[in-house]
């Protein structure tokens, strides 16, 4: 016998694992061999040892964690690893009688030994946190409004209003920054950039909304950035004396050639747009330096004539204070013209998918953007205000200037800084560096945003959230350039250059960029409440009430630019929105819409617990034993229609066959929920594995639902095929009715001429205590066949049925029979409500005494009337009491003889009486016992066949049988008699005896 470790010993298991070899074969279905590993996952088409030995004593095929079961991609020449399924650690390796789950042969296949490897893919260009994000969200806000409008703005506003402009610009799009930052961290990021972001936070609604017009203002930048670029060389060739047709078309013709060659560069490839960058950034970095030097060395006469005279305090203090000129002389109006320089933060962002590690890139390159560049603003703003005059001339007269008073009064003043846009070239040391920089500067932000923007729209088009749009996502070469998002984005940005007015095309792009930051807060505001677990940010640097004034503050500022545009802006993404959420894509990010959908439903739910039941807010909350929803379509469409948007629907479906894997996969299978998605079912689904139907039921009875979100009425469809099945079926389809009046349920049956099961249609197999097909026999085999596929659901065509379509002016008659608390009024009252059903008339039978019909007529008349339910014709029948007719009588004895019991004298004792083992046989006892109700029966077909043959539904007070008094074969026999022949649809409906229905105000 062999030792054993004692329970206080320490075991080393690692010791044991190296001991034995565990490698298991198990053979599946289709032949594919599953070869069980300890080193990690299982193979397969593999072939290995078994030692079973290894598994009886400590060891397992439990793997160590590993990179490989997380991640969504391989690595080219090594077989990525899987970890063990559940079947593999709780199955028996030597039962081969037990195959893998279908869920278990989705795993890949490892490459045959035979075959060579194929060429490893091109490894795409990736860049760093400095080339990647830095330079490139450098280059971007240090654009055109640096050099060409920071000093016209500094003139109007002063120094003062100008700092303030610049710190509230950084302030936003620091805090933006820092949400950017912790989005970007909170996992893997791919190519999409802000639209990737967003929409993985917020979800498709707002991403794809935001990143539609996110790229849009892209490419409308790429026309601002390049029509300051054509103003540059527009002025250098003025100041020689040449032109080409007129300044405006100047500016036209400049732009549209320097866009054309920047879209060449940029269909080269990101390696060649990447090095332009660089030297971009070198030639700027070349003006700065040449700048300040400018400033600082002693001012020629040339120069002083222009209003420069280097750093002198009095300068200073005359241009501290703002000197408001124009129609758009105003601190806002400054600031809608300042802020796209600052909009270039994501820049690096856009271009996530070239970056090599994105969760370091992003936040490092983006944080150190923003502070140096607002550093170099305050910087050249305030060197400019204290050198420069607003105006060229001062107290003196110099040799070609009128007197310093016209020069003011009448501002005529060629020079200045509110009136000469190159004031920087003529500040600096040496001017050609200058016009270099500004070159420098204009064309990389225009570079990065023809770059940015077909990023955007691709990762948009690829998630085919509109349509139309998905032509321009096709992506080409190692890289996945999308060459057809370019062109298009040439196109907008050539239509915005034809403006040729750069104050003009600044403020258009101001609320998209503003709109797009608001998001981006908001998207890491909104992550952050919601407390799902989800919500793993690395970088911890950020607030989310930072991010939440930083979203209000963006959308404030919109209004206080342009409210127009703000309102513009704001219809555009809420029409994006709206079509989005009309259209409900079927994509899943794990978006903190759906963690914040979460708790607010939980919220909900358990804040019910502390209301008290009331008659007033009742609801009819369906559980519907539909089996696989797809195979009893009217039955699933008739209980949505008056459930939909109004009280919870279940469907159930019960699966009987054991808990193998194979059915708790069937009953779990997501594609019953998809195909109630596509029909536009509002329903939960819910599967449940169980040795009979009875059983199921009485699991889904009792445990279906959520504290007061719980069915109260339980429907099912009529078991057409009663007589046909084993008898025990129909005593468990009887039972289920027991068991649901046992737990206060309300019941509803559903009866319609042509069945409701398509199961014969789609050959697959049904549970046998539902409809089956009607010519069927019995089938005992498990309730889930190998032939249906459950994943085959979701391309399953939508049969089409009578509850669909929209019903025509006929009658919807109510049998109200019995007082079962009003749920039989109510529900054709919700019918009456839905669109479908409001041209029908509701019409209400009740049971009563020829000698009394008016009286009775008018006490329900002011009873339903009352009720407030719009029913207006209530007819009594005094006939439902006589006696039926005697064929129909015969025709009911016809259902119930093979099930009746001869009673036979033998020795002077009754025998052949029912047993434990058949409850369903009925004797005479039980048919002399229930001989009214039976006749009743029988009655109200022929009442029915009379008046209410060419209704469109006919709703009736459901016959109740007192348990263990009434034969299952006789309750069986009173439904069938009750609702036969009948074309319309016919529902059985039987309340708990609880009123549902109420005319008082408290």
């Amino acid at each position: 016998m062999e030792d054993r470790p004692q329970t206080n010993e320490v075991i080393n298991l690692t010791a044991f694992r190296g001991q034995y070899s565990v490698s298991t074969t198990l053979s599946g279905r289709d032949g594919h061999k599953y070869t069980l590993e300890e080193n990690g996952g299982y193979d397969v088409n593999g072939v290995a040892s078994h030692n079973p030995a290894a598994l009886s004593r400590y060891d397992t095929i439990d793997s160590p964690p590993s990179y490989d079961f997380y991640a969504n991609t391989e690595v080219f020449g090594r077989t990525r690893k899987l970890r063990p399924s559940l079947f593999q650690l709780h199955s028996n390796p030597e039962d081969d009688s037990c195959p893998p789950p279908l869920y278990e042969e989705t795993s890949n296949n490892k490459e045959s030994p035979d075959e060579e490897p194929a060429d490893p893919p091109l490894e795409p260009t990736r860049f760093g946190w400095v080339q990647g994000v830095m330079i490139r969200c450098m280059l971007n806000i240090w654009g055109v409004i640096l050099y060409l409008r920071l000093p016209w703005i500094t003139a109007q506003a002063g120094i003062g209003f100008t700092w303030i402009i610049i710190l509230l610009s950084s302030c936003i799009t620091g805090i933006t920054g820092l949400s950017t930052s912790a989005i970007a961290t909170n996992g893997k990021v791919k190519g999409g950039g802000t639209y990737f972001l967003i929409s993985r936070s917020l979800g498709p609604e707002l991403g794809g909304s935001i990143g539609l017009i996110f790229a849009f203002a892209n490419a409308v930048a790429v026309a601002m950035h390049t029509v300051g670029f054509a103003e540059t060389v527009q002025a250098l060739m003025q100041e020689n004396g040449s032109t080409m047709v007129n300044p405006i078309n100047d500016i036209r013709i400049i732009g549209v050639i320097t866009i054309t060659c920047l879209l060449a560069i940029s269909l080269a490839g990101m390696e060649w747009e990447s090095k332009a960058q660089v030297l971009f950034f070198f030639v700027i970095m070349v003006s700065f330096a040449n700048y300040i030097v400018g400033t600082i060395i002693p001012a020629p006469e040339e120069k002083q004539a222009k209003g420069f005279f280097s750093y002198k305090a009095d300068i200073f203090a005359a241009n501290f204070v703002p000197d408001w000129r124009g129609p758009g002389g105003s601190f806002f109006g400054m600031f809608s013209i300042f802020f796209p320089s600052a909009t270039g933060i994501l820049a690096g962002a856009n271009i996530s998918g070239d970056l090599k590690d994105p969760n370091i890139a992003i936040p490092r390159g983006t944080m150190l953007a923003i502070f140096w560049t607002t550093v170099s603003y305050l910087i050249i703003s305030a060197t400019i205000v204290t050198s420069a005059y607003v105006f060229q001339c001062v107290k003196v007269q110099w040799k070609n200037c009128v007197t310093w008073f016209e020069c003011i009064q009448n501002r005529t003043c060629i020079y200045g800084l509110s009136n000469y846009y190159q004031t920087m070239s003529m500040v600096s040391g040496f001017a050609p560096l200058i016009a270099a920089g500004i070159f420098g500067a204009t064309l990389s932000s225009a570079l990065a945003c023809l770059v940015s923007a077909p990023k955007v729209f691709q990762c948009l088009c690829k998630d085919r959230l509109y349509p139309g749009i998905g032509f321009f996502g096709k992506g080409y070469g190692k890289n996945d350039e999308p060459y057809r998002a370019y062109l298009l984005t040439y196109i907008i940005a050539v239509c915005f250059i034809l403006i040729a007015e750069l104050n003009t095309i600044a403020p258009i792009i101001s609320n998209f960029f503003l709109c797009s930051y608001a998001l981006i807060n908001f998207s890491c505001f909104h992550a952050s409440i919601t407390n799902s677990p989800g919500w793993r940010p690395s970088f911890r640097y950020y607030s989310k009430w930072a991010s939440l004034v930083g979203a209000v503050v963006s959308v404030v500022i919109m209004f206080l630019l342009t409210w127009w545009a703000a309102l513009i802006a704001i219809g555009i993404v809420l029409f994006l929105l709206g079509y989005v959420l009309y259209k409900k894509p079927s994509v899943n990010w794990g978006s903190s819409v759906q963690a914040s959908s979460y708790n607010m439903a939980l919220n909900h739910c358990v804040s019910l617990n502390q209301v008290d039941d009331h008659i007033k807010n009742y609801r009819p909350q369906c559980l519907v034993l539909t089996g696989p929803p797809s195979l009893r379509p009217a039955l699933v469409d008739f209980v949505g229609t008056f459930t939909k948007n109004h009280s919870l629907m279940m469907c159930g479906n019960i699966i009987t066959g054991g808990t193998s894997p194979d059915t708790v996969d069937a009953a779990n299978s997501s594609s019953h929920v998809t195909w109630l998605n596509k029909r536009h079912i509002k329903s939960f689904y819910h599967g449940v594995v169980a040795s009979d139907l009875r059983t199921g039921a009485q699991m889904l009875l009792q445990g279906a639902g959520l504290g007061r979100i719980r069915p109260n009425i339980l429907v099912m469809g009529f078991k057409k095929n009663w007589r046909k099945c084993a008898p025990t079926s129909m005593e468990n389809y009887i039972g289920i009715l027991h068991d649901a009046f046992d737990l206060h349920y309300g019941i509803c049956v559903l009866r319609m001429k042509e069945g409701l099961d398509l199961s014969h249609h789609m050959q697959a197999h049904v549970n046998p205590g539902f409809e089956a097909a009607a010519e069927s026999v019995l089938d005992t085999r498990p309730a889930v066949n190998s032939t249906l596929d459950l994943h085959s659901l979701e391309t399953t065509p939508q049969a089409s049925t009578v509850f669909q379509s929209k019903q025509e002016k006929k009658t919807i008659d109510v049998y109200w029979l019995f007082d079962d608390g009003g749920l039989t009024l109510l529900l054709p009252y919700l019918l009456k409500r839905k669109k479908r059903w409001a041209r029908c008339k509701v019409r209400v039978f009740v049971g009563g005494e020829i000698q009394n019909i008016e009286e009775q007529k008018q006490e329900l008349t002011t009873l339903i009337g009352k009720f407030r339910l719009g029913f207006h014709e209530i007819q009594v029948l005094p006939d439902v009491n006589e006696k039926p007719q005697p064929e129909h009588v015969k025709k009911f004895e016809d259902l119930i003889g093979p099930y009746r019991i001869q009673a036979i004298q033998k020795n002077g004792e009754r025998a052949g009486l029912p047993s434990r083992d058949s409850p369903w046989m009925v004797s005479d006892e039980d048919i002399e016992k229930n001989m009214a109700k039976s006749f009743r029966q029988i009655r109200l077909n022929e009442v029915l066949q009379d008046y209410s043959r060419d209704a469109a539904l006919i709703i009736v007070t459901m016959p109740v049988g007192r348990r263990g008094v009434c034969p299952s074969a006789l309750y069986m026999a009173w439904l069938e008699t009750l609702s036969r022949d009948l074309r319309p649809p016919v529902l059985l409906v039987r309340g708990n005896q609880e009123s549902v229905l109420t005319f008082y105000c408290q």
